[in-house]
């Protein structure tokens, strides 16, 4: 059951993100915009692109690159060559509801990651596939994580930033870790630092992956729309 929030800033949030609280982060070209490579590969374009909107975005980005447009509702011309495509789902926190709270899990302690952590975030990344992460991905919010033994075995972070809302993304667990409440630990504390700073959380998941959706439900969260990721390569 989809949930009614109509802030067009959800639409296109890496447009929103570039524009605003990450315009420190961008890298532009008339109405192109994108991330640095080693934060992000996220670009965007104006809500009703021009041909040379796309040419700006090539350039940019340069020949023969993988322009990933996240959702982006504007789709390439002919001779960008489409690398993927995956059905998606937006969800949000209702603005009148509260998130539900996990179990008490492990016990163990949920930690702040900053860039001396970096190195593990990209193995357990590597692990676990949860999307797209690079070397300076944690440069755009706040990341959390759990460690066991001192190993970090599950993480959760900050990405997209439009106006007025903050994705959690990067959620993922180590798989000897799973089942023990790691996620929605992070989660929740994600959920927690948002509200209070007078944000509302939203996040993305893969339409196939059911168990992620349905945690992400019994924490509170509501589908808001499908959602169709799409990247391509530049001519």
């Amino acid at each position: 059951m989809m949930t009614t929030d109509d802030d067009p800033v959800l639409d296109d949030p890496v447009w929103w993100s570039l524009g605003g609280r990450h315009a420190h982060l961008a890298r532009r070209l008339g109405r192109a915009v994108t991330y640095p490579t080693d934060v992000a590969t996220f670009s965007s374009v104006s809500a009703d692109p021009a041909p040379e909107d796309w040419s700006d975005l090539a350039r940019l980005l340069g020949p023969g690159a993988f322009a990933d447009m996240f959702n982006c509702p504007a789709v390439p011309p002919p001779g960008w060559e489409p690398v993927f495509s995956l059905e998606g789902l937006q969800m949000i926190r209702p603005g009148d509801g509260r998130p539900g709270r996990p179990g008490s899990g492990s016990g163990t302690e949920v930690v702040e990651l900053g860039a001396d952590s970096v190195p593990e975030m990209l193995d357990l990344v590597a692990r676990t596939e949860p999307g797209p992460f690079r070397p300076r991905t944690h440069e755009l919010g706040t990341y959390l994580g759990v460690r066991v033994d001192g190993t970090l075995v599950a993480m959760a972070g900050e990405r997209l930033r439009p106006p007025g809302w903050t994705e959690i993304s990067a959620v993922c667990t180590a798989p000897e870790a799973r089942g023990q409440g790691h996620a929605a630990r992070l989660v929740s504390a994600l959920t927690d630092r948002i509200v209070a700073r007078g944000d509302r959380p939203f996040l993305h998941a893969a339409e196939a992956n059911t168990g992620a959706i349905a945690l992400y439900e019994r924490l509170g969260f509501k589908a808001r729309r499908p959602v169709t990721f799409r990247g391509f390569r530049t001519p």
